[in-house]
């Protein structure tokens, strides 16, 4: 029987607050990826890919490579935990219930401080595994995508918008089989997504104020990416803000640090599945 299944994560706090599981039953979401380095990474750092979970902020393209807090540790103090960057802190704090989780976070920084966060979910799913969004929904593609569409790139454009789930003509709610692509796309004001993948479910959904743009970014890798080395991983993932690089973020397309200088959000994440008890 299909029905609605209780959620556990963990987390890594010493190596980036990284989140090492998240089991729905007995079904284990996440990818990982084994790399040695990702144990001795320091701020800077290029980015190791270890699969999981990371909280990609203040950035997740550009500089840092997929932001600051995947490099750093994290402290937990009882059920939450924190980071301290220069220029913010971010702490959390995991709620767990019967049918689901909550994690609420809180950023505290200057006024008008501007970030992007996300958090970066790779996805251990079959080929037959879709993405589930509303119809319609603006969504960005970015220049990896370029040669993939049937008409030209515009020159200069840091990307370009189509309605889901076939952008430009490009379909992405399909997360295989394998072909050597790969796409990052946003999902624009889209606040929940689900993950279908034969009778197992996730679902994303993210709260925070109404003048936080909020959206769902996916990094559908059908082993096109890295071009010396390709593999598989499916990210689908929150996020606070609208572009992937906060260097190229317009009016409205990141977070802001209100006047009292906290902002809070929340992810919610249900899953449902066969039971066998």
């Amino acid at each position: 029987m299909v029905s609605d299944l209780p959620i556990a994560i963990r987390t890594d706090p010493a190596h980036g607050g990284r989140w090492t599981s998240l089991r729905a039953g007995e079904r284990e979401w996440l990818w990982h990826r084994r790399d040695t380095a990702r144990a001795t990474v320091r701020p800077g750092d290029t980015f190791i890919d270890a699969g999981g979970l990371e909280e990609c902020i203040p950035t997740v393209r550009g500089t840092p490579d997929h932001g600051d807090a995947w490099s750093r540790p994290w402290q937990r103090h009882g059920d939450a935990e924190s980071l301290h960057c220069p220029d913010f802190v971010l702490s959390r704090r995991i709620d767990s219930g019967p049918t689901g989780l909550r994690i609420g976070y809180e950023l505290r920084a200057d006024p008008g401080y501007r970030f992007l966060w996300a958090a970066h979910a790779l996805l251990d799913v079959t080929p037959e595994a879709r993405l589930a969004a509303p119809d319609a929904t603006p969504t960005r593609l970015f220049p990896e995508a370029a040669e993939l569409l049937a008409q030209p790139w515009p020159d200069g454009a840091h990307h370009v918008t189509g309605p889901w789930p076939a952008p430009y003509g490009l379909r992405l709610d399909r997360l295989g089989p394998d072909d050597g692509t790969a796409v990052g796309a946003i999902l624009t004001d889209c606040a929940s997504v689900t993950v279908t993948d034969g009778p197992d479910t996730l679902t994303f959904s993210l709260h925070a104020d109404a003048d936080i743009p909020v959206s769902t970014a996916l990094w559908r890798n059908l082993r096109g990416f890295p071009a010396s080395a390709p593999y598989r991983s499916i990210g689908v993932e929150p996020m606070l803000g609208s572009v992937f690089d906060l260097a190229e973020a317009g009016p409205g397309d990141a977070a802001q640090v209100p006047p009292s200088g906290v902002l809070r959000w929340h992810l919610d994440i249900t899953a449902t599945g066969t039971r066998t008890d």
